[in-house]
């Protein structure tokens, strides 16, 4: 696995942890924030390679998301990363227990921000014919999610993103938002 290339993956590749969460949910009659600390793992799985033309180098990851009140769970999520050198394409497919599933993507801009860290941001829409929200009937009809985005600096031992899960829930349009910074452990 040492000569796969994982371009701006690999800054990823280890375990994180931060404690500066913080989690705005739709309720009924507005919203609510959670504070949380939460614990990623993303473990390089090497390369495969998609009807023997396009080679993805693969990270695997593990998110755990606990409630700072309570030490309670209530984020659990799997999925990977993946990077097409050839097409400068970034993947990133994930799954949450609430059946739903998303395949996020975009094209890599080769960003840094001020503090020289890697820049990744990708996103996905129901109505996107390539970027793909696939959920249940259950959630269509009372949660459904309309649109991704997931926005990554990492670089330094430093990882920080923010994330948006657009939402029709309880008959409005809602921004359910995640932030976290994360160091690398």
């Amino acid at each position: 696995m040492s000569d796969i290339d994982y371009g701006p993956l690999k800054g990823l590749i280890g375990t994180w942890k931060g404690d500066k969460g913080i989690d705005v949910v739709p309720e009924p009659e507005g919203s609510e924030t959670n504070l949380y600390h939460e614990t990623i793992t993303y473990t390089a799985i090497g390369d495969v390679t998609n009807a023997e033309s396009q080679v993805l180098a693969v990270v695997h990851y593990l998110q755990i998301v606990q409630r700072k009140s309570n030490n309670e769970v209530f984020h659990h999520e799997t999925g990977y990363w993946m990077w097409d050198e050839r097409s400068k394409t970034i993947m990133h497919s994930l799954v949450i227990p609430r059946a739903v599933c998303v395949l996020a993507g975009a094209k890599y801009a080769g960003e840094k921000d001020s503090e020289g860290r890697v820049l990744i941001e990708v996103t996905a829409g129901i109505e996107d014919k390539n970027w793909h929200i696939t959920q249940s009937p259950f959630m269509k009809e009372n949660a459904k999610t309309t649109a991704f985005r997931h926005k990554i600096a990492v670089g330094n031992g430093k990882l920080s993103y923010s994330e948006t899960t657009f939402l029709d829930i309880y008959g409005k349009s809602f921004d359910h938002t995640d932030q976290n910074e994360l160091t690398l452990q």
